[in-house]
Parts: C-alpha cells; structure tokens; sequence
C-alpha cells in the first residue's frame, strides 16, 4: 500500500446529534476514544477512533451554527455511510452486537465477501455505520459473497 499523500492531514466528522452525551456513551462503548480537550458538556464531545479520524459529536443547535446548510434527518436520508475498520471478523461481530445491544437498530446483517467481512447499523440518531474486517493476507476482488 502506498503511503498517505499528506501524512500530517487527519480526518474530523463532524455529526449532530439530539443527545451529545447519549452518544458519546454509545460511541464508547463501541471503542471510541475520548479527546477532553474538545469535549464539553452537552455540546460537543470529539470521538477519536486512530490517529487520524475522530468524530465531533454536536447538539443540533451547536451544529447549526457551523453550516451555512440545515442539518438532514438521518431518519429518513442517508447523509454519508460512516465505516471503520477492526482486527478480526470476531472483532466485526462484537462490535456490532455492542451497538445492537446499546439501542442501533442493524442495517444489514452480516455479508462475507472472503477478503472482507461487514455488519451495518443504524446508532441512535439514525446515521449509517459499517464495520468491516478485511483479511490482510488474502487479495480482494475475488467476487464471493455469502
């Protein structure tokens, strides 16, 4: 794989939420971590998923005020497909069942590609998340599904 074009570059999703402290709930205990520096109470809470993602949760109202746009509804559009990477297909399943278990509704069931492995669900405020595993030692395309 080649390097990143801009390896200093990290990316920020900045997501409103009816619930800032809800989510940020949720999302931890989905392995999120939490950078305090740009956390406040019922505000915004910024996820870090690695050492170049996180995620800003936002109130609506917080939201509001940083896009010149009003925020859709999740509920009935899909905005974007958040998806994030783990270790092991198991890591996949657990993951999933976390979130099934803290209140997401799924989206899809599991689908096995060979190379890849992947579970959807909705979180609470209705955004789209996919958990893929990909297998490091097999190449993709090879077109199998299950």
């Amino acid at each position: 794989m080649d390097a990143p074009a801009h390896p200093s570059r990290s990316l920020i999703v900045n997501m409103p939420v009816a619930d800032v402290e809800r989510s940020k709930a949720f999302f931890l205990k989905l392995g999120f971590g939490l950078d305090p520096r740009a956390t406040d109470e019922g505000n915004h809470a910024m996820l870090v998923f690695g050492d170049q993602a996180s995620v800003m949760l936002s109130s609506r109202e917080s939201f509001a005020t940083y896009s010149k746009l009003p925020a859709g509804d999740p509920a009935t559009h899909a905005l974007a497909l958040y998806t994030f990477t783990v270790a092991s297909r198991d890591e996949v399943d657990a993951v999933s069942a976390t979130a099934l278990a803290e209140g997401a509704t799924e989206a899809d069931g599991a689908e096995d590609f060979g190379f890849m492995y992947t579970r959807s669900f909705f979180d609470l405020d209705g955004h789209g998340w996919q958990i893929m595993w990909v297998n490091p030692e097999q190449p993709g395309d090879d077109g199998a599904a299950a």
